[in-house]
């Protein structure tokens, strides 16, 4: 009882009054105690990415949106194509285009941009359970928002509440476990933010099909089931989320994991600093410039491609994915129909080798090294694009294929290893933070990639050239467009002296961040930490992530296996 009145007697009798104790949310409260077992984090990660990553599996709502009205039997028609987006955003009498619909998706990634840039040093000061809940009230708050919108058929509503609300909750629980995983992995710092953000690519290959049952579920002749859809999705993801938020932990200052020691400035690698770089400094560094050049490059070639990954492999192949020797344009309405199943296999393929290659190519950069993985990237990705048109023009599916799954793996990696990147050129104290701001990079991407693939094939088109020719311009500008990546990652040196914080700086720096150099520093009737754990409570939570993820791989093999048949 006297450890959480206003004070504790000490040795000699004198009163050592406490403090304000922090609250639940607080990042003293996470400190982990001695024997807390760091296998315990990742899962915690996982569990908020695995939710938010359901981003990427957004389109599986819009055609059913697309009818909401016409289905509910209110006679509606498709809102005019003369009609101004302004005005489709506070239509109720008209059903929404697709194209309207798509605008969610671009904000989804406009706003994690922008949101993990503007509150990235917040997140590092407060701590990743507290981004963790603001995450989850924000991303599942915003579908609960959206669903209202869907029940009042009010556009403005879905845009504010998962475009706009949502997109910050990405932001926020993107970039939540980065800089905690890296400390606790300093040994495995890309293996830690692969298992993490590998979950951000697994989070549609679970949500969609989820998504799909639940409105088969809920729909009937006048619903088509997607408000209750998003109510449903959104309570189960905010358990999910929280419970991942309440399962983070931060190392105490100076934690390093039993039996490894941080090879010496002299002789480690000098890619890999021990120092730390201040995050307000990084806009005037140019190894942030180059770094963010080298992520925007490999993403623009990875994200255009994912974009048109099913109309490309029918264009290019036509009746041949079938067995039949016919172009696209000479298809039937029933052979089209075959073949899009078939290309809806490929793209399944794809995500698993986006999913897999984010832990493998992080996973092996910690033997690498992160410049030479990204090298790997830049060359291997420019000779697969140069090879594709070569394989499709020579018909073989088998090359073709394996090309755009190697490079999709690639894409992933790209992700997943840049947070370790970034530890090794500016530290670990703000790596969250910068990460965060690298992410602009990303919504670069978002823009660049798919305008290059898509404009360039109306273009193409436009000049009469044949389907299935019409992406070859497109794929040897992909090639320029990584060998500038190359020459932006080859550009990459260690940071200089000048830019890293001094002891004076990093002292102040860790205070503002609350850290601890133990747990029992926030005082004895406060502390919410951990200490030792038992390996059931590891195991467990490995099961709580491992079942979904395990269900959205069985799933995706499924529609992967139409590609095969």
């Amino acid at each position: 009882m006297a450890s959480s009145s206003a004070g504790v007697l000490g040795g000699g009798g004198n009163i050592d009054v406490l403090g304000p104790q922090p609250g639940i949310l607080d990042k003293e409260r996470i400190i982990a105690g001695p024997g807390f077992n760091r296998w315990l984090v990742p899962p915690a990660a996982l569990a908020i990415h695995l939710c938010i990553g359901m981003a990427y599996g957004f389109s599986v709502f819009w055609l059913p949106l697309s009818k909401a009205l016409s289905t509910a039997g209110h006679g509606a028609q498709a809102c005019p194509k003369d009609m101004s987006f302004f005005a489709e955003l506070f239509a109720t009498g008209c059903d929404w285009r697709i194209a309207t619909l798509g605008w969610m998706y671009t904000l989804f990634f406009v706003f994690l941009g922008c949101s993990a840039a503007l509150w990235g040093g917040w997140l590092e000061r407060a701590g990743p359970r507290k981004a963790g809940v603001v995450s989850a009230l924000c991303w599942c708050g915003g579908m609960i928002l959206s669903a209202l919108g869907i029940h009042l058929h009010q556009f403005w509503l879905m845009i504010l509440g998962s475009g706009v609300i949502g997109g910050i909750g990405l932001g926020l629980g993107y970039i939540s476990p980065v800089s905690t995983l890296i400390k606790w992995f300093p040994d495995r710092r890309g293996m830690a933010t692969g298992m993490a953000i590998m979950g951000f690519g697994g989070g549609a290959m679970i949500g969609s099909p989820l998504a799909v049952d639940l409105m088969k579920a809920f729909s009937s002749a006048t619903d088509v089931g997607v408000m209750q859809t998003f109510v449903v999705m959104a309570l189960v993801y905010f358990v999910f989320m929280m419970a991942g938020a309440f399962g983070y932990r931060v190392p105490p200052t100076g934690w390093k994991p039993a039996g490894w020691t941080p090879p010496p400035a002299q002789t480690g690698n000098a890619m890999i600093t021990q120092r730390h770089v201040h995050v307000k400094k990084v806009w005037g560094i140019p190894q942030f410039w180059l770094v963010w050049l080298v992520l925007t490059m490999n993403v623009s070639a990875g994200i255009g491609v994912i974009g048109m990954a099913s109309p490309m492999l029918q264009e290019v192949f036509g009746g041949n994915l079938i067995g039949v020797a016919k172009t696209f344009g000479e298809l039937d309405k029933a052979q089209l129909a075959s073949i899009a199943a078939v290309a809806g296999g490929f793209a399944a393929l794809l995500s698993l080798f986006n999913i897999g290659g984010r832990f493998f190519w992080a996973s092996l950069s910690d033997r690498l090294g992160r410049k030479l993985t990204y090298t790997v990237f830049f060359v291997l990705g420019g000779l697969l694009y140069w090879s594709i048109p070569s394989s499709a023009g020579a018909g073989s599916k088998l090359l073709f294929v394996g090309a755009f799954c190697i490079i999709l793996s690639m894409y992933g990696g790209g992700f997943s290893t840049v947070p370790a990147y970034l530890a090794d050129l500016f530290g670990t104290q703000m790596v969250g933070a910068i990460h965060g701001r690298l992410l602009t990079a990303w919504a670069t991407a978002g823009i660049l990639g798919p305008v290059v693939v898509n404009y360039m094939r109306e273009y193409q088109l436009g000049l009469g050239i044949p389907r299935e020719q019409v992406y070859n311009q497109t794929m040897y500008i992909l090639v320029g467009m990584l060998a500038v990546g190359l020459i932006a990652n080859l550009l990459v040196r260690p940071v200089a002296d000048k830019h890293f914080m001094s002891e004076e700086e990093l002292a102040i720096e860790k205070r503002l961040a609350h850290e601890k150099a133990a747990a029992s520093e926030v005082g004895s009737g406060s502390a919410a930490t951990s200490g030792a754990v038992s390996p059931l409570v590891v195991v467990l939570a490995w099961v709580a992530v491992g079942i979904p993820l395990a269900w959205g791989v069985y799933k995706t093999l499924v529609a992967a296996a139409k590609f095969f048949n």
